[in-house]
């Protein structure tokens, strides 16, 4: 019996240090008030359950190009490094060019007169709307399990697989071409799913005998050739050694800054070209995303990964992006900053500023998106660093209540802090509202939702008004698997244009699926079959001279029968060209097919951009040095300064003396970069950083000028490429 009590004594003394026991906060936190019901204490997942994909962004315009998001005043300028929401709508002019990057190796590209809208986005699922146009789809990996569709006015167009797409839309038919192994499924709107094979170009016209044809891939043109070369260019970058993989803008990061080390950080990316004064999330504006409420968008051309990934830092003057350990998959945020009221103030209408500030090096972020067990808790998504909560650092299972956070690392630098009156937040640049005088002292977290609801204003990233489609095209239905996903303002009217057609979405596996062929049309533009490979001859002798082939041969190669007439198929009449064989081809020397000149493409092609003009030189792929940049070489020359008073006119000085340029103006002394080149390999040889690409190596922004198209109604059958 005593044994008895002396146990059921020990328990209860247990039971009351235990139950008596703090809990695990960071070091030196002060009290808190209790959890709400918003504030559980509970620690936020990396990623929530039900949390909207990585959102495509816009990563090049070019021209006239113009956005629309459901909610918003009319069409406005397209603004790059704007994350793109079911129901954004972009359209290009006659000398348009625009990209969108889906995924840190697949892009969309769209050239002039063209719309292009996102219908869906899904973890697994991404639906585009092309009515109009010429679209391109580079996609060089895509993971299993995920679809992409575009849909036409002609019929769906379903992807599954890795390659190279592009669609051309007119009035009165739709082109679709495969190409580099891709693959897809059309549905047209009978609903009856057919396949479409690599290499292969489908035309819906929806009239006549034949409403649908395949055609063997025509040849690529100048278009294509770029869209190859651009892709080539932004995917083979130096910027990957350091963020994690599936991180999209990472050439950019190559052409506008310098990866240095730090024994604090690591490898950190140091900005060119910023002011002095400058500070992370001063160039830009917020404007309001359907999925991630505000968001941020900034106008500098590398202004994508360092905003919605990693943390910055502040090294000696200078302003530093830290993308932490390179050992997480990476999570998108809308921004990563803290957000501040007025002293005991929440942040709403009519409190005298709302204001934020960059994250530091491992501090967490707190949600103002996403449902309400994600909002409002200590969150480290996609961070493989330490986790520092008031300057401390802290164990991965240390449960953080979000009041007890009161310190921001990156408060205590000068200019740092942005604030600007809740009227003016999120419609318009932050610069035009910027707050200079900020009492840091006396800031206060918001520990939750940022409670400032939108206008119409805020739903694009660029101000004024840009080229608006053709009501033409704004009214022309597609056919679609899934109906388009709306997100507008409350008692906002949508303006997106009709509803699409939904047809049944192709079962993938199920028997007899898309087995069905569209009949091949009947087109002289086919290409010839390509020359037969070389191969590696053993018969011949080492001074590099043929040994005697059992059959004689001509002089110019070609093979004889033995009674010494050339073969029917090598035979033709003076001044005919060949035609491409059908049979098997007798060994001859490999030749590259040309396409006739004068050939005109099939009734059911779809136009294509026309080819550029050089002068008397063959059309080529342009090239330049980087998206946006001019090569030194097209660049017109400098205008001499005067000389001083009295000196001697140019038409004075001696005809083979070179002239002299202006005076460069005096430039600030450059600036001493924190830690170590990021790229040393060892004492005594360092790596230079990449310089801007070569002409050779860097496609242009766009193709250049071409003679005007015109409307989709006045381009005639486009001709083959050369």
């Amino acid at each position: 019996m005593t044994t008895l009590r002396r146990s059921i004594a020990t328990l209860l003394a247990l039971t009351l240090l235990v139950g008596s026991a703090p809990l695990a906060w960071a070091a030196d936190a002060p009290p808190t008030a209790p959890p709400t019901a918003s504030d559980d204490g509970q620690p936020a997942p990396d990623q929530p359950e039900g949390a909207a994909p990585t959102p495509p962004r816009l990563s090049y315009a070019d021209g006239d190009v113009s956005f629309w998001r459901p909610g918003g005043e009319d069409w406005a300028p397209a603004q790059v490094n704007t994350p793109l929401a079911p129901g954004d709508q972009l359209y290009t002019g006659n000398r348009g060019n625009l990209e969108i990057q889906i995924e840190a190796r697949s892009f969309v590209r769209a050239w002039g007169d063209s719309q292009l809208g996102v219908e869906n986005h899904e973890p697994d699922f991404l639906q585009l709307k092309v009515a109009a146009g010429h679209v391109s789809l580079d996609l060089r990996s895509l993971d299993p399990g995920r679809t992409v569709e575009v849909d036409t006015p002609g019929a769906a167009f379903t992807i599954e697989r890795a390659g190279y797409y592009r669609v051309d839309v007119a009035p009165d038919r739709t082109s679709f071409v495969t190409r580099r192994g891709g693959v897809a499924t059309m549905t047209p709107a009978g609903g009856q799913a057919v396949s479409i094979a690599t290499s292969e170009q489908v035309v819906v016209t929806g009239a006549g005998p034949t409403p649908v044809q395949t055609f063997v891939a025509p040849e690529l043109d100048v278009w294509d050739r770029w869209n190859y070369a651009r892709t080539e260019a932004l995917i083979d970058t130096v910027s990957a050694r350091y963020v994690p993989a599936g991180v999209s803008g990472v050439d950019d990061l190559d052409q506008h800054g310098t990866w240095r080390v730090v024994p604090e950080y690591g490898s950190v990316w140091v900005p060119e070209g910023v002011a002095a004064d400058w500070a992370p999330y001063t160039t830009g504006r917020w404007v309001w995303d359907p999925r991630f409420g505000w968001s941020w968008v900034d106008i500098a051309p590398w202004g994508w990964a360092p905003y919605h990934y990693g943390r910055w830092v502040h090294l000696d003057r200078v302003w530093a992006w830290a993308p932490g350990p390179v050992i997480v998959h990476p999570v998108y945020a809308p921004a990563l900053v803290a957000f501040f009221g007025a002293p005991g103030v929440r942040v709403a209408i009519g409190a005298p500023f709302v204001s934020w500030v960059a994250l530091g090096w491992g501090e967490p972020c707190v949600p103002w998106w996403g449902h309400a067990g994600f909002v409002g808790h200590a969150w480290w998504g996609g961070w493989g660093g330490p986790r520092i909560v008031n300057n401390v650092v802290i164990g991965r299972t240390t449960v953080v209540n979000v009041r007890s956070i009161t310190v921001y690392r990156n408060v205590s630098v000068q200019n740092a802090v942005v604030a600007v009156r809740p009227d003016r937040f999120g419609r318009g640049p932050v610069g035009e509202a910027r707050i200079r005088q900020v009492d840091t002292q006396r800031l206060e977290p918001v520990h939750g939702r940022v409670d400032l609801p939108p206008d119409r204003a805020s739903f694009a990233a660029a101000s004024g008004r840009g080229i608006r489609p053709p009501e033409s095209v704004l009214a022309r239905p597609t056919i679609a698997t899934r109906a388009p996903v709306t997100r507008a303002l409350p008692r906002e009217p949508e303006g997106r244009g009709p509803a699409p057609r939904i047809v049944p979405a192709p079962r993938a596996g199920a028997p007899g699926a898309a087995s069905a062929r569209p009949p091949f049309g009947e087109s002289r533009l086919e290409r010839a079959r390509p020359p037969q490979a070389p191969r590696f001859d053993t018969n011949r002798r080492p001074d590099g001279s043929p040994s005697a082939p059992p059959a004689a041969r001509r002089q110019d190669g070609a093979a004889q029968t033995p009674g010494g007439r050339a073969p029917d198929a090598t035979r033709r009449p003076e001044g005919q060209r060949a035609e491409p064989p059908r049979g098997p081809e007798p060994s001859r020397a490999p030749q590259t097919p040309v396409p006739p000149d004068a050939a005109r493409a099939p009734q059911g092609q779809a136009p294509r951009p026309p080819e550029v003009r050089r002068g008397p030189e063959p059309a080529r792929i342009p090239q330049a040095t980087a998206p946006g940049r001019v090569p030194d070489s097209a660049r017109p020359p400098r205008r001499e300064a005067p000389g001083p008073a009295g000196g001697p006119s140019g038409a004075e000085r001696p005809a083979a003396a070179p002239s002299r340029p202006a005076a460069p103006p005096p430039q600030a002394q450059p600036r001493k970069l924190p830690g170590e080149p990021a790229n040393r390999l060892y004492p005594g040889r360092v790596e230079q950083r990449p310089s801007p690409r070569a002409p050779d190596s860097r496609p242009e922004a766009r193709p250049q000028a071409a003679p005007d198209r015109g409307s989709a109604h006045e381009r005639g059958p486009a001709r083959e490429g050369r």
